[in-house]
């Protein structure tokens, strides 16, 4: 309920002034009293750009394989990519990516004969997700012996389902010429180059 106003005239204006009860305090609490929380409001939904359709031809822009060109095989929630070198032709493992630090080129690769169930079980989150536990025993057994960590090894499984999604992709991509080198092939900036200048 707002607190009342008296008015005072001066001359032929008049104005408001607030009621004493509004003024601003002379003190300040020895603690701080806990502010109502503001509610945000509803998150959007994530829709990715026109330009990242499965197919297309990325650039990475961060991360271990910046530069590299890689295959978007699938957008996934929250901005999240997963897209393949494929590993036998550049070294790209299937991995998220984040889809602000990507270029997306003209250039779409052709996707047909890829198992797309196999696909759907690699974009599982649970598929990427680290065990802590081994993780913290490297770390421990590197300080007690003082010998390098060891090199991480890759399940069989994982190195199995790169294969059977690489297998069909790669047999499409062999079949244009200079498809195969133009993947291999890494992306950099020379001096004079104009990238908001360039069609990608």
């Amino acid at each position: 309920m707002s607190q009342p106003t008296t008015q005072k005239q001066f001359g032929k204006s008049t104005r408001e002034v607030p009621h004493p009860s509004q003024k601003a305090q002379k003190w300040y609490p020895a603690e701080d009293t806990p502010q109502p929380k503001t509610v945000r409001k509803a998150l959007r939904p994530w829709a990715p750009r026109q330009s990242l359709q499965p197919g297309t031809v990325l650039i990475l822009l961060a991360g271990r394989f910046r530069g590299k060109r890689v295959v978007l095989l699938k957008t996934l929630d929250q901005g999240v990519l997963l897209v393949t070198g494929p590993f036998k032709i550049n070294g790209v493992p299937l991995r998220r990516v984040n889809a602000r630090y990507v270029i997306a080129t003209s250039y779409q690769v052709d996707l047909t004969g890829i198992d797309q169930s196999k696909v759907d079980e690699v974009a599982q989150a649970s598929y990427f997700t680290r065990d802590k536990a081994k993780d913290k025993a490297s770390e421990e057994a590197f300080f007690k012996q003082g010998e390098k960590p060891q090199k991480k090894e890759i399940s069989s499984s994982r190195a199995a389902d790169q294969k059977a999604v690489d297998k069909a992709l790669i047999a499409n991509i062999k079949k244009v010429e200079f498809l195969p080198s133009y993947l291999a092939s890494s992306f950099s900036l020379r001096k004079g180059d104009k990238p908001h200048e360039m069609k990608w």
